[in-house]
């Protein structure tokens, strides 16, 4: 998550006792103030409110200042605002957060619930509900809360997961608060499961990495039926489930297998200007005299066009392609 000036600010005085952290805030205007107030919620929401980036940010702004306990929130939050701008605005203030934070992110409680709670609360939801719901989810768990649907409904979703992307955020809302309203519902009446650990290119590319962390059957099956409702959109996803920038994603034994495959002058004019990280996978998977030959076919090569370059490119992810096709690509589990 890359952090905005104002969440930064946040995170800098959640790191801060309270009367210090109103006293930065004291000649800052009530919008700015209101608008850090969204940014401390919203950040202590998603696990923001302690660890590395909250003391990395503090030892930026304070020249090593030592991580204070935990502040709750709640508290934090209601003395700062009183002391900052006034009892009154604070109420104002604090009413509206909720409402603001909602329309920011309609999905982040939903975000922390199991995939079979979110499954259950999604049984009897319109086929193009479930879709906007899987969009917003972190692809690992979109992928499993697939495979906790029937087949038909399964079918139904995925195909429409390609149009998310030109749903408006009112309807998102609705959405979201009717599957929270039923997990909570579910919550309390102990029914609930136990918690697990337009088309555009995002919305496409979001389709891409759920179905590629299906078994190999299920993923060929949802790929046909969208293929059959929309060819373009189909290809596209198909192609969309292996990009130049997973290669660091590639579990080490498939990219070593793979590199034996490609053409040591293909690879290395594949890898100019190419990002550290991608550039370290592959010199970490292959031998010390193999990363001594790509180098010396890298120096000789002089200023490559970028398209030479981006078609090296396309050959090597041609091949990813292929060997994932098979169902013998591993990917390395990104965290959610």
């Amino acid at each position: 998550m890359t952090l905005t000036g104002k969440q930064k600010a946040a995170l800098l005085l959640m790191s801060l006792d309270t009367p210090t952290a109103t006293k930065l805030l004291k000649d800052i205007d009530p919008d700015t103030v209101q608008d850090i107030a969204v940014e401390l919620a919203y950040l202590d929401a998603n696990g923001y409110r302690s660890g590395s980036a909250s003391i990395e940010l503090t030892n930026q702004f304070c020249n090593g200042l030592n991580n204070k306990p935990k502040l709750d929130i709640n508290d934090f939050l209601d003395q700062m605002l009183k002391t900052t701008v006034g009892e009154k605005q604070a109420e104002n203030i604090q009413q509206k957060i909720p409402y603001q934070l909602q329309r920011r992110d309609p999905f982040m409680y939903i975000r922390s619930a199991s995939a079979e709670n979110i499954a259950k609360t999604l049984e009897s939801e319109h086929p193009q509900a479930i879709a906007i719901a899987l969009s917003e989810l972190p692809a690992k768990k979109s992928s499993k809360l697939l495979g906790l649907l029937s087949d038909g409904v399964r079918l139904s979703t995925v195909a429409r997961m390609t149009t998310c992307s030109s749903v408006t955020i009112e309807a998102k809302v609705k959405i979201a608060q009717l599957i929270e309203k039923r997990i909570k519902a579910m919550q309390q009446s102990g029914q609930a499961a136990e918690s697990g650990s337009g088309t555009s290119d995002g919305s496409l590319r979001k389709t891409a990495v759920i179905l590629r962390n299906l078994k190999t059957e299920i993923r060929d099956t949802l790929l046909e039926t969208i293929k059959e409702k929309d060819s373009q959109a189909g290809e596209s996803i198909s192609n969309l489930m292996i990009i130049w920038e997973d290669i660091p994603l590639v579990k080490d034994r498939s990219m070593q297998e793979i590199l034996r495959e490609i053409d040591v002058q293909k690879l290395a004019l594949a890898l100019i200007k190419a990002d550290e990280v991608i550039v370290k996978k592959v010199k970490d998977n292959i031998s010390e005299r193999a990363a001594a030959t790509l180098d010396e076919e890298t120096s000789l090569m002089s200023d490559p066009k970028m398209e030479d370059i981006e078609e090296a490119r396309e050959t090597i992810v041609a091949t990813l392609r292929e060997i994932n096709k098979k169902g013998e690509l591993d990917f390395i589990e990104e965290e959610e």
